[in-house]
């Protein structure tokens, strides 16, 4: 909404407070303004000349040259391109020294030999918008009235002096989208009076009721609708301080009849809409539903297909108007037009909106009813608008309203009590505080100890229950002046719990790892849904799916992260690693709705290291996957309880996947992607894993313990076994660390061998043992003692001989 600041002084006493100062306040109390905008603020030296001379430029066809008096001793000459220029004209004169806006500095030239002394200005030259211009001054020169003194400020005259805020309102204040609106609201922040204009009366002999009937069908979409017959009306410019008042708020200037009902669109906030009488085709106004596939021509000469659930004004026969949105072509008020039918209506915001949504129409009629007009200016703002038809038209309004009203709207009666009000706040405001502010709000209040029951006037809609009362109490009390206080009782500093602590390490160790968050979607196909699903269950298929792509819940996050490695290696990048720690979705037997289950996944494939200038690249295996995880496991705390177990799952590697359990459970999968799966996706050799994060969160990592640093020697043994080519490293590491007791400290294996010098079916893994005892030196009885008993115990449990 756009508020000239003069056009608002007719209303409110706004002296002593600048047009920024308002804006201040205004903003303070609620409604944001977005801007003051000085449209003439940078210029200056421009005059109304008059145009005492105009003829052809002697050697120019397109140039004029005109004899001007500005008010001096002598009259000017000025070389004008403008087409409408001519002899008689009072015209927007920017003289030797005017500047103009962009900082426009006009000085004495010549224009093919002829000498200019200024300039004769069209309205965009001086800033107006030239989509705000009247079509008659579009492509030339401004023309003033003839009353126009010559010499006089221009600006002034033009009111590019004045001052436009733009209020930024909320859906909930409609009640300004009008001049009066913001009067009100104005006047309550500064406790002023509000002046109202006059309506107006009927003047004429004749009675409209003797012109039209109106009759409504639709009452529930068209509780109140009134007919105002203005006869003798001389279509023609509107008087310039009315174009002025439209063109500062944004809406371009037609001809008087036209303006005079925007101007009381913007003034009352209720839509007007004006009928040539003659080209209705009857006397009879009908307001009902369109029917289905009715033909309508609007003003703008867009012919529009009606339905039922939109309501029009008709002759009695065919729709002259979309009602609360665009009128039709048929009646439009044209240049020959005498007598005005004046519609004043009331239409329910939801029927306004439908069609406006429909035809992509949004007027500003539309949007005023779409949020909702005050009742009770309904018929006030069209006695005005007849008044001022009478007075700038030389209109005669014919006598009476032809009026259908069943309208019955109540003012909202709310209470509140001032207790309610100082808790809510935190105020000690007093009965007399709250009381002086409802008066300053103009709401009819009594006061009964500390309860207050006030009415709100219809134009304030948005006042339904106490907690507005209390919006309205608060921004007139000043926000500013609500005390500052911190919560009372007992309260614990923030941080994050357990579980998200533990996420937060997950993220920050796989970063630091060298892997690419990736947020993959949760919805997928039939085919991917349950495919590397650590727990076999039924998809969860949506009720109404955007696409059978996006059908699913997901099982398994190892899909959707194998998707990303496809794009991206399809784009170039070869070298990928991604994690995710999203959710999935399990559904239980007897349960309505899914479990959601939080999983940590990754994807790897490429080089895992590349140094160029050493020479040297290592691409992603097995165990570099492998290694990430026993990492985290480390970060995580819960090294000492995972263990890895070779398995088989459809779509991994046969003899490259693992199972990873926690305490012996198995919460997790590691793996290659089967060859087959990596050539239908595209893929270079791939590995990923996934595991519930759940059991990890949640598993009780030991405390931590201080070990000195050891004061006695360890001594190392290597070993290496022969054993069958079926025999897991991981199981003999187990019974050798099963054997060793408590001397044994570590076991690590360093080599595997398989090929010439075994017998066919047999393998060598090399095993170093490292023997220590905190308590003292060991001795080699002591440590063949042990290591004896291990030797046994693999040729016992395995059946590893010693390799010699």
């Amino acid at each position: 909404m756009f508020v000239s600041y003069k056009w608002l002084e007719n209303y409110v006493d706004l002296s002593g407070v600048t047009p920024e100062e308002l804006a201040e306040k205004i903003t303070r109390s609620g409604i944001e303004v977005e801007g003051v905008e000085r449209i003439g603020s940078e210029i200056k030296n421009v005059v109304v000349g008059h145009v005492l001379e105009c003829e052809p430029h002697p050697d120019a066809d397109k140039l004029n040259k005109c004899q001007v008096d500005v008010g001096e001793e002598e009259p000017v000459q000025i070389i004008c391109g403008a087409p409408n220029v001519a002899k008689g004209q009072k015209v927007a004169v920017a003289k030797v020294g005017a500047v103009l806006p962009g900082n426009f500095k006009i000085k004495k030239a010549k224009l093919r030999g002829e000498a200019s002394h200024g300039m004769i200005c069209s309205l965009q030259e001086l800033g107006v918008e030239g989509k705000l211009v009247p079509k008659e001054h579009a492509e030339g020169i401004y023309v003033f009235p003839q009353d126009a003194e010559v010499g006089s400020n221009a600006v002034e005259l033009l009111n590019l002096d004045d001052a436009i805020l733009e209020l930024g309102l909320t859906p909930n204040r409609s009640d300004c989208l009008s001049m009066l609106g913001v009067a009100y609201e104005v006047a309550a922040i500064l406790d002023r009076g509000v002046k109202l204009p006059e309506a107006g009366q009927s003047s004429g002999k004749e009675k409209a009721s003797d012109y039209v009937t109106v009759s409504v069908e639709a009452k529930d979409d068209n509780p109140l609708y009134g007919a105002k017959i203005i006869k003798d009306v001389k279509v023609g410019p509107s008087p310039m301080w009315m174009q002025n008042a439209l063109i500062a708020a944004g809406i371009r200037p037609h001809n008087n009849v036209v303006d005079i009902t925007n101007y009381i669109l913007l003034e009352y906030g209720q839509p007007l809409h004006a009928f040539d009488y003659d080209r209705l085709g009857s006397k009879e106004i009908l307001v009902r539903r369109a029917k289905d596939g009715e033909k309508f021509v609007t003003l703008d000469d867009a012919e529009r297909t009606l339905s039922s659930s939109q309501l029009v004004i008709t002759n009695g026969e065919e729709p002259v108007a979309l009602a609360g949105v665009m009128g039709g072509a048929n009646s439009e008020v044209q240049t020959d037009t005498t007598t005005v039918l004046l519609e004043a209506a009331y239409f329910t915001g939801a029927i306004v909106r439908g069609a406006s949504k429909d035809h992509g129409l949004r007027s500003e009629a539309s949007t005023r009813y779409e949020k909702g007009v005050d009742p009770d200016r309904v018929l006030k703002a069209g006695e005005r608008a007849a008044a001022l038809m009478a007075e700038y038209a030389g209109g005669e309004v014919l006598e009476g309203t032809v009026l259908f009203d069943e309208l019955n709207v109540e003012p909202a009666v709310v209470e509140i009590t001032l207790e309610k009000i100082n808790a809510s706040l935190g105020t000690a405001i007093s009965v007399e505080e709250v009381k002086d502010i409802f008066r300053r709000l103009q709401f009819d209040v009594s006061v009964d100890g500390t309860s207050f029951t006030v009415t709100a006037p219809t134009r304030r809609g948005d006042i339904t229950i106490p907690e507005d009362l209390l919006e309205e109490v608060a921004r007139l009390y000043g926000y500013d002046n609500l005390p500052l206080t911190l919560p009372k009782g007992e309260s614990t500093p923030g941080g994050l719990n357990n579980h998200q602590l533990k996420r937060r390490t997950v993220r920050r160790y796989l970063e630091g790892a060298g892997l690419l968050q990736a947020i993959t979607y949760s919805l997928t196909n039939d085919d991917k849904a349950a495919k590397y699903a650590l727990d076999v269950k039924e998809p969860v298929r949506l009720l109404m799916p955007m696409s059978e792509e996006r059908s699913n819940l997901r099982l398994s996050i190892i899909p959707q992260l194998l998707e990303a490695v496809s794009y991206n290696k399809a784009r170039q990048n070869d070298s990928l690693a991604f994690y995710e720690v999203g959710s999935v979705f399990l559904q239980e037997s007897g349960e309505e709705l899914p479990v959601e289950e939080e999983h940590i996944a990754g994807a790897l494939t490429g080089l895992w290291h590349s140094h160029p200038w050493q020479g040297e690249k290592k691409a992603v295996d097995f165990y570099v996957a492998k290694g990430i995880l026993e990492g985290l496991f480390e970060e995580l705390g819960v090294s000492e309880a995972v263990s890895f177990r070779q398995t088989a799952m459809d779509g991994l590697h046969p003899g490259r996947t693992a199972e990873i359990l926690l305490n012996g459970e198995v919460i997790g999968i590691i793996g290659a992607i089967h060859p087959e799966v990596e050539k239908e996706l595209d893929l270079n050799e791939t590995y990923v894993f996934e595991m519930k994060a759940g059991p990890v969160f949640h598993y009780e990592k030991p405390a931590l313990s201080y070990s000195p640093i050891p004061r006695h020697p360890s001594i190392t043994r290597d070993i290496a076994l022969v054993v069958d080519t079926d025999v897991k490293a991981g199981d003999l590491k187990s019974v050798i660390q099963e054997a060793g007791g408590k001397l044994l400290k570590e076991v690590a294996v360093f080599d595997l061998y398989e090929g010439g010098h075994m017998e066919p079916g047999k393998k060598s893994l090399a095993f170093s043992l490292k023997y220590f005892d905190p308590a003292k030196t060991l001795t080699d009885e002591e440590v063949v003692k042990v290591h004896d008993g291990v030797l046994a115990a693999v040729k016992e449990k395995a059946g590893a001989e010693l390799r010699g």
